[in-house]
């Protein structure tokens, strides 16, 4: 079986490379705001728990992924419910939507890469949480990047890996 690739790999203006994906959601921009700002939203997707202090500067706390230490980031954009950016070990990771007809948002995620080399493995991890927030989206249940060992990660990682995206870095929890 072949894994359903959605990320794109890019090189941003100022030549710094990115993941981005992309998703619409039957739900208005306020609701999918919550989605990509509150705890207790994120816990559902997001591969560690994040709270988000929104304001520029403000931080955020990440925790309780087994496969990596606890930490803090940085807020670096924040424009209340369009645009949220922020710094997570390195990376900056942004969201951003958009109001589209009829109640629905246009969802894009945005992962700067700190190295290259990070593409396929980061690009792999976002399509597993993504897949978890298109579930809770729907109103489903599904564990994404918490149900462990059987997350479908290695699929979506030999896909990339096959794509052409670099590829090379060390994978958390899987390699010493």
């Amino acid at each position: 079986m072949t894994a359903d690739l959605t990320g794109t790999y890019l090189t941003l203006d100022d030549g710094r490379p990115a993941v981005r994906f992309s998703r619409t959601y039957d739900h208005p921009v306020e609701r999918v705001w919550q989605f990509v700002t509150d705890a207790d939203e994120l816990a559902h997707w997001f591969p560690s728990r994040a709270e988000i202090e929104l304001r520029l500067g403000g931080t955020v706390t990440f925790s309780g992924d087994p496969n990596m230490r606890d930490s803090t980031g940085r807020v670096i954009a924040v424009d209340a419910p369009r645009h949220l950016s922020f710094e997570w070990a390195g990376d900056e990771v942004h969201f951003d939507l958009v109001a589209l007809d009829e109640g629905r948002t246009r969802f894009t995620l945005t992962n700067v890469l700190v190295a290259e080399n990070t593409a396929a493995r980061n690009g792999a991890g976002w399509e597993v949480c993504l897949a978890a927030l298109d579930a809770h989206a729907r109103g489903e249940r599904f564990e994404g990047p918490h149900a462990g060992a059987g997350a479908p990660w290695k699929e979506f990682y030999d896909g990339y890996v096959a794509a052409g995206l670099p590829s090379g870095a060390p994978v958390p929890g899987l390699d010493a």
